[in-house]
């Protein structure tokens, strides 16, 4: 199984061989080619074995890995995991040098290296390279992340991986961003057919440099000081982001035509577009299911310059936004998930005032303190809930994804996607991206990633306007290529259609086509009963310059396909289609969970003498300090860790086998969730020690002392916890979200809309509006009812004051017009015009909707 282990890697300073990696990015379009070199030196005195773990995309196709020591060049070759393990230590045990690059069994985004037998005053330098495509973000940017952040990943009691230990398993070594000892330097070029408008990133970049004058190349490097406390992402936005595009690539010159590699490949990039018509409706009906993680690292700050808001808080405002926007007629249910489950109610109920009150009042009490991360159990239950008549299920997960039983988790979303929609939501650094693109990717959904200064709220709405849009349905792809043209589909077919977003094809064309041939795609599909088609044409000539990336996207996902049927029929069959993935991962020279990349130094120099000594390379976690606890007590327990740390230069923990479930939920502090995410372990010697109290904000909590202490001989930090009694008596009220004097005046705003979209005329409307209760009721016209008048002040005051975050209130104002529509409300106009005289605005009556 895969042991989880907090920090640096030795408690006697022992130094680590890696010391540099130099990453370039080459960025065509929508597709990514990243090319990694990591510098290994052993500056000991005996032979080393060097192992890093560290997280790749989930979808990254790794087709290159090759190792350079002095002037010997030695690439790897792709082979079945099991064979490639034994050439390995076999070649280790000879005193050869080897290297293998494996892919985690528990999860594909998780990469283990090993080198080994570097000598004495050695030094290697490796190579990785992979491409991925880009997954297009609600604003239509190309997101391409670098994971930098590995967080330990909690395996769940009883899955399938927990007691495994056969090849592939890994151990996720891990250090503070602060401390990690080697450098990363970062370079990107982009072109595209297409003007490049900007390039964005919450890591610090140099200035875009634009390469010609038509801008459609640019190059861009990451600042220097990069702090290794996020991931680094690129956001791309292009001129024109919807065009559909076709790419044909010739296949390999070496390989026998009617083979994958031997056969042109040709990626489409459809983007289907939906009468206007249509898409200016919103779905009255549905069944919305919401699935918050409260584990103990949701108590982790969003972003690190704002130490006040958590990824809990920012849930619990996104689910304020998301109750407020659904449409009444539909059915919903909020489930929440850590070693346990708990839900709102037993089934999903109708919309109404009275429901939405009540789930808000659970909403407002959620905070991170549920343990782990058990994520599979909710969702089965999910499942075995019988669905509603005429309302579709629609599944929300909120995650910061640090589980290690990844691939049974999608399996299950993927064996239920007949019944619902999947839209998953990765919040914070090392969030998994395979967990958080396979479950909306098998459930029919859409992924959104939230980190840095990200907002969760607008990306969380534009999921929900995907929800609320028109089902496509009855999808279907035909071709029409030349006679002496065949296709056979190499990717899973389109289930999920929505409007602006991009969905990928890949195919492989065997046979011979005149020069200037032309192929055509048609993509058909019925949308509220209407039948609709979209029509791609494109030529059959091989494109210039494209490798053979597209082959390796094309074969990536055929591979993954193949894994998932294979999974599905364990111990059902005869082991053919795991043949099947070894066989085509060989042929591609793309990675697989059943292969491994394997090279070995097979030249002529002496055999390494010595006992070989191992090094587990550490790679960057979020630092718990920040984790699962208020802010108050990090403002006070911060001190204590750093006077701690002085001089420390690593720290230690032994491994564990799994992150052990809090035994009461409720009571268990956060200083112990935090112990047990670092191994669960206790130092009985003590070189320093503090104690601090404080008054939980949560109700039912007791009060605790925090004891830390460093240990300076074995250069480890420990943490225990006791309880004791305080003088005065916990405050067990709680704010509501009016009554917070720090509330964001939009959702106080939010938080007084009755479930059928109208407002009442009540003194906290008046106060969220910046006014007395008479400065608001005196200019109503007579003949306006309160609730209308009310209503249109809110609209007013959205639109004049809030149009800079338009996305996370346009669905309930929406339902806000439709009504007042109902309502036939005389002297509409003279409202606004009131109305915009009392808040000093000019928002036009046509703008509102009305």
């Amino acid at each position: 199984m895969m042991v989880n282990c907090c920090g640096l890697l030795t408690a006697n300073k022992e130094p680590v061989p890696l010391k540099s990696i130099e990453v370039e990015l080459e960025v065509r379009d929508h597709v990514a080619t990243l090319v990694s070199t990591l510098l290994y030196e052993n500056k000991e005195d005996k032979p080393l074995e060097a192992v890093f773990v560290f997280p790749l995309p989930g979808d990254a196709a790794v087709c290159h890995f090759s190792a350079k020591i002095g002037q010997t060049q030695i690439v790897a070759e792709v082979k079945e995991k099991q064979e490639a393990h034994e050439e390995y230590d076999d070649a280790l045990s000879s005193g050869q040098q080897a290297f293998l690059l494996e892919e985690s069994d528990q999860s594909p985004d998780i990469f283990s290296l090993s080198v080994g037998s570097l000598p004495p005053g050695e030094s290697a330098s490796i190579r990785l390279e992979y491409v991925t495509e880009l997954a297009v973000q609600a604003d239509d940017g190309l997101r391409f992340c670098l994971p930098a952040v590995l967080n330990p990943r909690y395996q769940p009691q009883g899955s399938e991986n927990s007691g495994s230990s056969e090849g592939g398993s890994v151990q996720v070594t891990s250090v503070p961003a602060s401390l990690v000892p080697y450098s990363l330097s970062f370079s990107a070029r982009v072109s595209s057919p297409r003007p490049i408008s900007k390039v964005e990133s919450k890591c610090s970049l140099d200035p875009l440099q634009y390469l010609n004058t038509e801008q459609t190349q640019a190059t861009v490097k990451l600042a220097a000081g990069h702090k290794f406390d996020r991931d680094v992402e690129l956001l791309i936005y292009y001129k024109d982001a919807h065009q559909p595009t076709a790419v044909v690539e010739a296949g390999q010159a070496s390989a026998k035509p009617g083979t994958l590699m031997g056969d042109p490949v040709v990626m489409l990039s459809l983007y289907p577009e939906f009468p206007q018509a249509m898409m200016s409706s919103v779905a009255s009906h549905g069944e919305f299911v919401f699935l918050i993680d409260r584990s103990g690292s949701m108590g982790c700050c969003v972003d690190n310059s704002n130490q006040q808001e958590t990824r809990i808080g920012s849930a619990r405002d996104t689910l304020l936004l998301l109750l407020k926007s659904l449409p009444m007629g539909c059915y919903f249910n909020i489930y929440s998930f850590g070693s346990s489950y708990q839900h709102t109610f037993p089934k999903s109920v109708e919309y109404s005032e009275k429901t939405m009150k009540e789930a808000l009042k659970e909403v407002e009490k959620m905070d991170a303190d549920l343990g782990g991360t058990e994520i599979l159990e909710p969702l089965k239950h999910i499942y075995s809930q019988s669905c509603i008549p005429s309302q579709p299920r629609q599944v929300f997960v909120f995650t910061d994804g640090e589980v290690g039983n990844t691939k049974e988790v999608i399996n299950l979303v993927r064996d239920n996607s007949g019944s619902h929609r999947c839209f998953s939501f990765g919040i914070g650094e090392g969030a998994s991206s395979a967990l958080i693109n396979g479950l909306a990717k098998e459930g029919g959904g859409h992924a959104q990633f939230i980190t840095g200064t990200d907002r969760m709220q607008p990306k969380v709405m534009q999921s929900l306007r995907f929800a609320l849009q028109p089902a496509v349905v009855d999808i279907s792809v035909t071709w029409d290529l030349p006679k002496a043209v065949s296709v056979t589909v190499l990717s899973p077919p389109i289930t999920t259609i929505f409007q602006g977003q991009r969905s990928l094809v890949y195919a492989q064309l065997t046979g011979q086509s005149p020069e200037a041939a032309e192929g055509c795609v048609t993509v058909k599909y019925s949308l509220a009963g209407h039948p609709s088609q979209n029509q791609l044409r494109f030529s059959l000539k091989p494109a210039k310059d494209t490798g053979l990336t597209v082959h390796r996207l094309g074969a990536q996902t055929l591979i993954r396909s193949l894994e998932m049927e294979e999974r599905e029929r364990r111990g059902q069959q005869d082991g053919r289609v795991k043949q099947k993935v070894v066989e085509l991962s060989i042929q591609s020279g793309v990675s697989s969970s059943f292969t491994a990349f394997i090279a070995v130094n097979k030249s002529d120099s002496k055999a390494i003498q010595g006992p070989l000594l191992r090094r587990n390379v550490p790679a960057p976690m979020m630092m718990m300090m920040s984790c699962g606890m208020p802010a108050r007590l990090q403002r006070c327990a911060a001190p204590t860790m750093k006077s701690s740390l002085t001089g420390c230069s690593r720290l230690a923990a032994p491994p564990m086998r799994k992150f052990a479930a809090p035994q009461s939920p409720r009571s268990t502090t956060l200083f112990s969730r935090m112990k047990q995410k670092l191994g669960g372990w206790r130092k009985k010697k003590k070189m320093s020690e503090k104690k601090y109290q404080f008054e939980s904000s949560l109700s039912h909590r007791p009060p605790h002392t925090y004891d830390t202490g460093y240990n300076e001989a074995a250069g480890e930090i420990y943490y225990e916890t006791q309880q004791f009694p305080l003088e005065q008596p916990l405050d067990d009220s709680r704010d509501s979200w009016t009554k917070q004097p720090s509330r964001d005046t939009l959702l106080k705003l939010v938080s007084l809309q009755k479930a059928c979209g109208c407002w009442e005329l009540e003194p906290a409307l008046a106060a969220s509006l910046g006014k007395t209760s008479k400065e608001v009721e005196n200019p109503k016209p007579t003949l306006v009812n309160k609730e209308v008048w009310a209503t249109i002040l809110a609209l007013i005051w959205l639109h004049g004051f809030k149009s800079d975050v338009r996305d996370e209130w346009e669905l309930l104002a929406m339902k806000a017009v439709s009504w007042l529509r109902a309502q036939n409300a005389p002297c509409v106009t003279e409202c606004v015009e009131a109305g915009n005289a009392l808040l000093d605005c000019s928002v036009q009556k046509d703008a509102l909707g009305l």
